[in-house]
């Protein structure tokens, strides 16, 4: 039996999918106001639990049954409102996690993210052997995912059998909920506008595949940044314009100007209730020039990563043809 947190997730679903086409039986954790994905719902492999990563006694039992525990689940989020939600769920449930495969001695695959790695150096793409620095422009998603990785490493310290692995923006078409389409939405709006900073991006399906291959190693105690290419936010959004038939963007987001958006958009949220749809911290996010070396993981699986031109093309004809 395998236990995967986060089971109806982009990458979870994913990572579920895969399991069970291999034969596997898996226990899979959902938030009680989650939707299991169609595809999932009839398979007698797959057994649903709605549990709360944050109750360990809640995640006991399930950990106990596991001979391998994938820790998907997590909040993401960019608002200021979610902070302290946010890490109470990431740090606190990945504490949980931790605890529990330590008194089990079950061996863990955590996911953790490109954003605790930090920004990259002298002008150099991000490398696992970087060492975090943290200033104020950080956001708290970066952070919350920097000290929940911190619980893993902990671990490692005190006998844990782990690895974790560091994916970029993660995009492709997976079986659950929708992983970064709200850049596609944007183009397909007809927007006009691009940031000026960089992504790494990397394919949901080979994300959860380098899971599992690492699950299947004696490798522990060790972080690997999965990433397929980086690009810049304007080549980006030319590329998925040119997919959908749409003009691509020509006005350059300065960061002035995004500063002036993302407070307009939080006087805006005050008026209507609604969450901002741009805040300091996406604003930030999108005028940084990120970049991700995936070298190690490369070396050490042989791995191949699909394109970003195929990634963005399924995406396109999944959901936009």
């Amino acid at each position: 039996m395998i236990l995967v947190t986060g089971g109806t997730g982009f990458l979870g679903s994913t990572l579920v999918q895969q399991l069970i086409d291999q034969g596997h039986s898996i226990i899979a954790t959902k938030r009680s106001s989650s939707i299991i994905p169609e595809n999932l719902k009839a398979s007698s492999l797959i057994q649903w639990v709605d549990a709360d990563i944050t109750d360990y006694y809640a995640l006991e039992e399930l950990v106990a049954q596991a001979r391998q525990v994938y820790h998907c689940a997590a909040l993401i989020s960019y608002h200021k409102n979610d902070a302290a939600q946010m890490f109470h769920t990431n740090v606190e449930g990945t504490k949980h996690i931790v605890n529990l495969c330590l008194l089990h001695q079950k061996r863990l695959v955590h996911v953790s993210s490109i954003a605790a790695l930090g920004a990259s150096k002298k002008g150099l793409p991000v490398k696992e052997s970087d060492k975090w620095e943290h200033t104020p422009r950080i956001s708290k998603y970066a952070l919350a995912k920097y000290e929940s990785e911190m619980e893993v490493w902990r671990g490692i310290a005190e006998g844990l059998d782990a690895v974790i692995i560091n994916p970029s923006v993660i995009m492709g078409v997976g079986p659950g909920e929708h992983g970064s389409r709200s850049i596609f939405e944007m183009v397909n709006k007809g927007n006009k506008i691009y940031p000026l900073g960089s992504v790494g991006i990397v394919d949901v399906q080979d994300v959860a595949k380098v899971m599992i291959q690492l699950m299947d190693t004696a490798i522990s105690g060790q972080r690997f940044i999965v990433n397929s290419e980086n690009i810049s936010n304007r080549e980006l959004l030319k590329r998925i314009s040119k997919l959908m038939n749409k003009p691509e963007p020509t006005i350059k987001a300065t960061p002035i100007m995004l500063s002036v958006a993302w407070r307009v958009s939080k006087a805006l949220s005050m008026l209507n209730g609604k969450k901002p749809v741009l805040t300091r911290e996406t604003a930030r996010a999108a005028t940084s020039k990120l970049a991700y070396d995936n070298s190690k993981i490369v070396n050490t699986l042989g791995v191949s990563f699909k394109p970003l031109d195929q990634i963005l093309e399924e995406v396109c004809q999944a959901y936009y043809a």
